[in-house]
Parts: C-alpha cells; sequence; structure tokens
C-alpha cells in the first residue's frame, strides 16, 4: 500500500532510480513478524520475495527513487545521496502508520560516487541481526525486513558474496538532508528548498506543530530531544553506533545505518569499534557531546527561517539547544537507575553509578554480564566491588519497594542476551564461507527475548574470552 509523499517534495531531493536486477536473488533472511505488523503477503513473500527483495520485481505502486543528502563524515562536510539504496516507497500500514522502505545495496545511482552501489553479504547481515536486536531491547530503530543473496561478488578487500538488506523506516529524513537543501539551495539560488523540506518534516513526523507560530524552534527543540533520549538508551546498553555523521542521524529519532557499529563486552568509557574512526571521535564517551555537534549543524540550516534577523536567529538556536545536556543526562540517569533496581531518586545515584564504571573499567569486567548479575557478584569480586556493593544495599533500604521488585526491575533493564561482537562475527563467517545461515537464525531468535533468561540461550549471554574478543568493525562500503 504505497503513499509516497516525499514524491511531492521538489525533485532537487531525489532522482527517480529503480533498483539494478542481480543474476540469482536468493531470500536467506525474512522477518515474518515484521511482515505481518506491515501488513503484507507473508506466504506470498516466503515463496517468492527474493525477486522483489533483490530488486528484480517492483511491488505494485512503488515509485523507487534515491534521495539527495550532504552530511558532515567525521567533520567534513560533503555532498552525498543514496549511492547504493533505493527507496521503494512509503509503506501505509493497516493501522494507518506510514513506514519507508528501503533496498540498501540495490546498484548505482547517480549519487554513487564511483561506487559499485552494492553491498557485502556480512554487514547486511549484521544490520538485520543488530537492528532487530535493538528493536527488541525498546530502543527506536529502523527495522529490517529481509536480506537476499544477491548470487554476485562485491569486491573490497577481498572478494565478498553480494547481498541486498530491505529496511523500513519512520522516513531517511536526516540532518543531512537539511544540509543539502541549505547548502544546494544556496548554490543553486533555491532559498525555498530549506523552508519546504522542513514544513514536510514536521508534518511527517511532528504533526502537532504545524500550527504553531514558533514551529521551526519548536521542531529543533523536538528534534533534539529524541536524539537526548535515543543516545542515552544507547548508552544504558553499552551501544556504540560508530559513525555519527550527520547523514547518520535520523530527525525521526530512530537508530539508522548500523555499520560499524558495536555492543561492548568489557568496559571501556574510550571505546571504539569502527575500523575507519582512527581518532576516537565517535567513541563510547564522546556519543551526547557528537549528538550535540550533529543538531548543531540542524540549527545552522534552520536559522533562516527561524528570524529574519540573523543575530535573533542564532540566539532562538541556541536557546533551543540549550536543554539538550541537562535532557541526556535526565535520560541516562533514569536509565541508570533502573538498571539498578532504583525507584526513587536521591542526589548521589550518579556517583554510585559513576563508580561501578570505574570499578569496571579498572577490571576490564563485561558491562552487560556486571549489570545483569550485580548481586551474584558480590562474593566472588574484589574488595573494591564488595565496597560499592555494600553502599548500593544501603541505597536500596532506603526505597520502600521490595527484593522481588528491584530484582524485576533491574532484570527489565539489563539484558541477558546483546547482539555480541564474536557470535555475530561467527554467524558472518558461516554465511559467507559456507552458505550456512542456521547459526544467524539461531541468533536472532536469541535476541528476540533480550531480558529472558533461557537455557536455550545461555551460550549467547556468556561473555567472549579475551581470545574472541572482536576489536574492530566494519561498514562495508
Amino acid at each position: 500500500r504505497f503513499d509516497t509523499t516525499y514524491l511531492k517534495l521538489p525533485p532537487d531531493f531525489y532522482v527517480r532510480q529503480a533498483p539494478v536486477p542481480v543474476k540469482g536473488p536468493r531470500l536467506i533472511a525474512f522477518n515474518r513478524a515484521l511482515a505481518g505488523e506491515l501488513g503484507l503477503d507473508v506466504a506470498a513473500l516466503e515463496a517468492d520475495g527474493g525477486k522483489v527483495f533483490g530488486g528484480n520485481e517492483l511491488p505494485a505502486g512503488s515509485e523507487p527513487l534515491a534521495q539527495a543528502y550532504a552530511g558532515h563524515q567525521f567533520g567534513h562536510l560533503t555532498m552525498l545521496g543514496d549511492g547504493r539504496a533505493v527507496l521503494l516507497g512509503e509503506h501505509v500500514t493497516p493501522d494507518g502508520q506510514r513506514l519507508d522502505v528501503q533496498l540498501k545495496g540495490s546498484g548505482q545511482t547517480p549519487f554513487s560516487r564511483s561506487g559499485d552501489g552494492r553491498a557485502a553479504l556480512g554487514p547486511m547481515i549484521r544490520e538485520y541481526v543488530l537492528s532487530e536486536a535493538m528493536h527488541a531491547l525498546g530502543v527506536p530503530t529502523t527495522r529490517s525486513l529481509a536480506v537476499v543473496a544477491t548470487g554476485e561478488p562485491v569486491f573490497r578487500d577481498r572478494v565478498i558474496p553480494g547481498a541486498v538488506l530491505t529496511r523500513t523506516a519512520q522516513s531517511h529524513l536526516r540532518v543531512g538532508t537539511f544540509e543539502f537543501a541549505l547548502y544546494y539551495g544556496h548554490a543553486n539560488q533555491k532559498p525555498e528548498l530549506l523552508k519546504e523540506l522542513a514544513d514536510y518534516a514536521i508534518a511527517r513526523h511532528y504533526p502537532e506543530l504545524k500550527d504553531r507560530p514558533t514551529k521551526y524552534g519548536d521542531f529543533l527543540e523536538a528534534v533534539a530531544d529524541r536524539q537526548a533520549a535515543l543516545v542515552a538508551r544507547w548508552m544504558n546498553l553499552g551501544f556504540i553506533h560508530g559513525v555519527m555523521n550527520t547523514d547518520n542521524v535520523s530527525v525521526a529519532g530512530e537508530t539508522i545505518d548500523y555499520g560499524p557499529c558495536a555492543f561492548m563486552d568489557e568496559f571501556s568509557a574510550g571505546k571504539v569499534f569502527s575500523s575507519i574512526d582512527r581518532n576516537g571521535r565517535y567513541a563510547f564517551q564522546n556519543q551526547p557531546q557528537i549528538a550535540q555537534w550533529n543538531l548543531t549543524r540542524l540549527a545552522e540550516c534552520l536559522l533562516g527561517i527561524l528570524d529574519a534577523d540573523p543575530t535573533a536567529a542564532t540566539e532562538e538556536a541556541k536557546r533551543r539547544l540549550t536543554p539538550f545536556s541537562t535532557s541526556f543526562k535526565t535520560y541516562w540517569l533514569e536509565g541508570l537507575r533502573r538498571k539498578l533496581g532504583l525507584f526513587t531518586e536521591e542526589d548521589g545515584d550518579e556517583a554510585l553509578g559513576g563508580a561501578l564504571l570505574a570499578w569496571m573499567q579498572n577490571t576490564q569486567a563485561d558491562f552487560t554480564h556486571t549489570f545483569r548479575h550485580l548481586n551474584e557478584l558480590a562474593g566472588t569480586a574484589d574488595a573494591a566491588f564488595s565496597n560499592w556493593h555494600q553502599q548500593w544495599q544501603a541505597r536500596l533500604s532506603r526505597q520502600p519497594q521490595s527484593a522481588e521488585e528491584v530484582r524485576q526491575r533491574m532484570n527489565a533493564a539489563n539484558p541477558a542476551v546483546i547482539p555480541r561482537n564474536h557470535r555475530v562475527e561467527e554467524v558472518i563467517r558461516a554465511a559467507e564461507d559456507n552458505e550456512d545461515y542456521a547459526p544467524m537464525h539461531a541468533l536472532v531468535a536469541a535476541l528476540a527475548h533480550p531480558f529472558e533468561d533461557r537455557p536455550e540461550y545461555r551460550q549467547y549471554q556468556t561473555p567472549p574470552k579475551v581470545e574472541e574478543r572482536v576489536a574492530a568493525t566494519f561498514c562495508g562500503t
């Protein structure tokens, strides 16, 4: 049920582009649950979905296009666009929800910039696994509907099997889309593009703002608040996005573009996994500051429509972004309290959580395992942890909830199962080397119930041995 409103924007924002057919499309992962939620014909897609999800057949009503956008990549502005993706259209679900359906790895477009437009199997499996894990963990995210093996190789540092991922999202509007509107519009005497894009984004994602006289400032503040909440959720789970460029920041507030991302094993505030982040710009502890930096780029784009007076516009933008730091800290601390089983608030809670993280960093303790098993560690850890544990127990004693209520609160906030890097690499190797997709399906099944301690998924709960740790992840371009 396609109804692609993005096509109502000026054609500067897109190029009509069909996906490039592949040699031998084979459906290797299909998200039946998501397909059901979307109101799709699950049986038909299971039987013959490879052709649709591989880009060889267009579903009825689709009007495929490649979107234009820009982006500050590691701090440097670049004009970009969908170089290896095609938006099939906006699907309207039976309950009226509007979702983009995009093919990633679907061939060259005018934005490919000499790239092949294709995607490797491994990174597409990574995005499928991690985005579905993130959804199960309750974090706003794009979702993966299918992965198709193309029957064609892609050439990176080696020859790798190719794949196409089908992704759904509230939209693919990014901070980088606004940067495109600003800089392309300025260069081509089309200043109206920015306002048209802002009005479209507000109508689609923040319709409650559209009739307000202060809607553009309200929009900036609303986007900032969603980003503060999102990054706080990431960090409460030990997640590192890896490439927080402005073209990877959704104005809808979803996690988007799972490239060299990872969940931490042993805790380190300065942890970096991305193979291309050589200076640690997007390290774990830097994510809030980078989010604010990216939002400042969005604010710069909106200056011309915030106020006709440049000075007043700048002051308005600053005022709208000022709450970000406080909002992030509030969201993060709320999550930390849940992880520690705290129902009430005390001034020392942040210091209590910080002391635990400091101990974890000093001892290289596993982030997820430690939080999940805090009580069990009391008799096995060192004196420093025992001292912290006593302080934590004293803090718990000052709230009225029972030990069972505390346990339930903690188990609902601290996952037993996450997509650990060594497990993700195992399923990728099995797929690439042996065309064995059973390990991937088993991992996805375990990740669907992250807060449940199921015996059949115990192998996915265990932290990696030192020799099993994965030091670097890759984006696949």
